[in-house]
Order: structure tokens, then sequence, then C-alpha cells
């Protein structure tokens, strides 16, 4: 295998690829994957807590009126650490009121179902909160 040597701007010599060896092909650059509204959902609440929570649990299922459909989101989020829980009751005080700004949707109904309290070994608290997405047409 033949190495081509290629000079370099300080005098050093370094091996290139080999000549046997075609060039890669230029790829298109990777698209991100499109956030879905459940992916914004669960980053607004992460922001409502300071990045302090953890999503444990999310399940969605889809909600329709005569009028209105959209999705009913059922979220249970961790909060490990004196600092942490105090982001988990920033969230509990504030979900009720927070207005969220997710692109195509709106934010109907958003209350908490259950709160968990722990302290030791750490202060942890579990919150579960249910927040109704619909379709803004």
């Amino acid at each position: 295998m033949l190495l081509e040597l290629k000079s370099v701007p300080d005098g050093e010599r370094t091996p290139a690829r080999p000549f046997d060896e075609p060039a890669e092909a230029p790829t298109a650059p990777r698209r991100r994957a499109r956030r879905t509204p459940a992916d914004r959902l669960r980053a607004a609440l992460l922001a409502l807590s300071s990045g302090h929570g953890e999503v444990q649990h999310h399940n969605t299922r889809g909600w329709s009126s005569i009028t209105f459909s959209g999705t009913r989101h059922t979220i249970r989020m961790a909060f490990d650490g004196a600092e942490a829980v105090a982001a988990g009751e920033h969230l509990v005080a504030e979900l009720s009121e927070h207005e969220f700004t997710i692109p195509g949707q709106l934010v109907a109904d958003a209350e908490i179902t259950g709160v968990e309290n722990t302290l030791l070994p750490e202060p942890r608290m579990l919150v579960e909160c249910e927040i109704l997405m619909l379709e803004d047409a």
C-alpha cells in the first residue's frame, strides 16, 4: 500500500489517504429529527423547572370533542436533591397558570395530579401532571 505524503505549513510531513482508497463521496448534511409537540412539551416542563427535573414517564392519548381535537399527556417527573426539589415546588406552583408556547398547539388545561416527597436519604420529589393540548387551527 502506497501512502501519499503531503506537506503541512510547519514543514512536517504527514500521511494522507492511500492511493488505492477512493475518496469518500460528499454526503448531504444530516437533518435534525423534527421535534414533536410532545418533545416540546417535555422541554417546556424542564425549562419551567430550571432544568432540574427528569421525565420518568410520559403517556399520550388522543382526545377530541365535537369542536376540538388534541392529546392528553400524563407526565411524571423526578426531582433529586434540595435544589431540584425547590425547582419541582416552583413547577407545582406555576404549572396551572403557565403560558406555554408550543407551535401549532394550545394548552387548554394543565394540572398537578400528584406529588410525593421523600426526605431521606436525600430530598426527592415526584410530580405527576396532566396536560391537555389542543391542535391550533
